[in-house]
């Protein structure tokens, strides 16, 4: 039976509910799952059916393919939102399917929309009865699994990786509602290609989203959905940015990793892309500033003065002047000189107190404010650096003994990091050269070493 056929009789259904489709042939999209021969057609082909996480963006058809599984496997559907349910749900839930599976002997498909919204002792009530076969557990979420579900929820499921829907796939979803479909046949309704590809391109790969726009339309049309009324409709809606999910990650990283690549243009295109979307400048403000520390440095210390600046101009002024001035910011972080060097020692230096411990700070270099103090040594022996030549003491040493000669700022061979590194050698070689050494066993471990 060809999707839209079935009213409700209790009621009005949104259009995306009732274009639900019947039969996994009626289904649009999702080839790579669905498509005769791939493991979950085959799984669900011969009622082999295992727990799963369906896992993608909105309005691909999570639930839609979940209801499917269960009518196709004839095995009993039971569907509960992670938004509004608790364990108290879940308990519920997992009390009928034993009750179907005492009285009649059929699985229960238990379908739960948002999973990640559960936290771990609400994932956890599901386990048991994953492990004895009460229920076929099938999650739905928009979020990474990987970060968002319980390592002992993910063991016992297999993850199902779900795309947008392409403007094609759209299209052919709206003309299907519009050729099966009770109610908008009745409207008799005039669309063109052309339309229907607007309405795709609208939807940003959301089936649900073109679906409602169409069914907006509809109402509003007077026989002909054009462009016009499509635009009314749609008004200066932003594209699908769904802020704190997946897809709001996968973009600044996209974004952060241009910049690091140095692609001016690819840099620029995601700025926009997520600027389109209704991310918060302010946001994208904070991580360029961020990406001027990490990934240029030192070796062009504007960077980091150009970001701060496009920051202030956007909290001062606001969009689009200040839009304008991060797309500056992003553009210059893309083609200035690359050094992760401070970023890298960092990490190497926080490595190595996890290892070392609370090392004590050596006497010379203690403040001795008190007679008592000083009498104890501290500051003893210390020595003012202006006191000497180009305000450097060779020999001298400002940290622990035991980590005497560790360099782990390590400045690379571009930029204005350059003459850092010609700096840092010439100061090296003085230390090296000089009769004084603050720990001489260091120096003689190292030229062991």
């Amino acid at each position: 039976m060809p999707p839209g056929l079935l009213n409700n009789p209790g009621g009005y259904q949104p259009l995306a509910s009732r274009m639900r489709p019947e039969a996994l042939d009626q289904y649009i999209g999702q080839s790579h799952l669905l498509s005769p021969g791939k493991p979950l057609r085959e799984a669900i082909d011969s009622s082999q059916l295992h727990s799963m996480i369906l896992w993608g963006p909105p309005g691909v058809g999570k639930t839609t393919i979940a209801r499917l599984i269960s009518r196709v496997s004839d095995v009993e559907f039971q569907s509960i939102s992670a938004v509004l349910s608790g364990v108290k749900d879940i308990r519920q839930a997992i009390d009928i399917a034993k009750q179907h599976k005492l009285t009649s002997g059929r699985k229960t498909l238990l379908f739960v929309d948002e999973v990640h919204r559960f936290n771990k002792s609400q994932q956890d009530a599901f386990l048991p009865h994953v492990e004895d076969g009460t229920i076929i557990f099938v999650g739905a979420t928009t979020e990474n699994p990987s970060f968002e579900l319980n390592n002992a929820l993910l063991s016992r499921a297999r993850i199902y990786k779900l795309e947008s829907l392409t403007e094609k796939q759209l299209a052919q979803v709206l003309r299907q509602a519009l050729d099966s479909d009770l109610e908008l046949q009745q409207k008799q309704l005039r669309v063109t290609p052309e339309v229907l590809s607007t309405i795709a391109k609208a939807a940003d790969g959301d089936a649900r989203r073109a679906l409602n726009i169409l069914e907006v339309a509809s109402d509003m049309a007077d026989g002909e959905i054009n462009d016009e009324l499509i635009g009314q409709v749609f008004g200066d809606e932003m594209r699908r940015f769904d802020k704190g999910g997946d897809i709001f990650y996968e973009q600044i990283s996209a974004l952060h990793k241009a910049v690091r690549g140095s692609d001016p243009d690819a840099s620029l295109y995601w700025f926009v892309r997520m600027i389109d979307g209704g991310c918060d400048p302010i946001y994208i403000a904070r991580r360029v500033v961020r990406m001027a520390s990490e990934d240029i440095g030192n070796a062009d210390p504007r960077a980091l003065e150009i970001a701060l600046n496009a920051w202030s101009v956007q909290e001062r002024l606001g969009s689009p002047e200040g839009e304008l001035a991060i797309a500056q910011a992003v553009a210059y972080l893309a083609v200035a000189a690359k050094s992760n060097a401070v970023y890298s020692a960092l990490g190497e230096i926080k490595q190595v107190i996890s290892e070392t411990g609370s090392l004590e700070v050596p006497m010379h270099i203690r403040n001795a404010p008190t007679r008592l103090m000083a009498g104890m040594g501290y500051g003893e022996d210390y020595r003012y650096a202006h006191s000497f030549e180009d305000a450097f003491v060779p020999g001298e040493s400002y940290v622990p003994e035991e980590l005497a000669n560790r360099q782990f700022y390590q400045p690379v061979n571009r930029g204005l990091e350059t003459k850092i590194q010609e700096k840092l050698a010439y100061l090296r070689q003085l230390n090296e050269n000089s009769d004084f050494q603050r720990y001489p066993s260091a120096t003689t471990r190292k030229e062991e070493g």
